[in-house]
């Protein structure tokens, strides 16, 4: 299995997403769910129509861990889940079908994600994982608590947290660079 990188530049984020919500509302927001939950591809391919119709919260168990997860809808992914919600009604099919109307599979992610970053110039190597690693660089950044993402993550440690989301010798180094007493 290949490492994938986060994507670090919130710019890049941007056009990644303006990108894709030229060419497909449901990429777009597979991929704002992705970058502001941290869900895994996964988990956000298995959410039924049910889970997320009118509703503030995500409540899931993740495929991979067995664990029960409640995630809060940030603003801006309920007003997008209503726009894409507008014309379907409250069941429990797939949230994300493919074109032959079977749940979308992560590969076809993997496909529509790469071919947005090269579009878009992010050069990393980019992946389905490197939505969920985007959500932890940023949060991270933003409010500077490895345990509070360790425990949103369920990580072993924080240690893990920091190498799992991409910190490495350059934001080490500039953070040397940047302390002085």
């Amino acid at each position: 299995m290949n490492y994938v990188e986060p994507i670090k530049s919130r710019e890049d984020i941007r056009k990644v997403e303006d990108w894709l919500d030229k060419r497909s509302k449901r990429n777009r927001l597979i991929f704002a769910i992705g970058v502001n939950t941290g869900l895994r591809v996964s988990d956000i391919l298995g959410l039924n129509i049910s889970d997320v119709y009118n509703k503030t919260y995500v409540e899931i168990r993740e495929k991979k861990t067995g664990k029960y997860k409640k995630i809060l809808l940030n603003s801006k992914l309920q007003t997008l889940l209503k726009e894409y919600l507008k014309n379907l009604k409250n069941s429990n099919e797939p949230l994300f079908i493919g074109r032959k109307g079977h749940r979308l599979h992560r590969s076809q992610v993997y496909r529509f994600l790469n071919e947005a970053c090269e579009a878009v110039g992010i050069k990393e190597n980019i992946g389905c994982h490197s939505l969920r690693k985007s959500f932890g660089y940023h949060h991270f950044r933003q409010y500077d608590d490895i345990v509070l993402l360790q425990k949103i993550f369920n990580h072993s440690s924080p240690f893990v947290s920091l190498a799992y989301i991409g910190i490495e010798q350059e934001d080490i180094d500039m953070s040397y660079k940047n302390f002085e007493l």
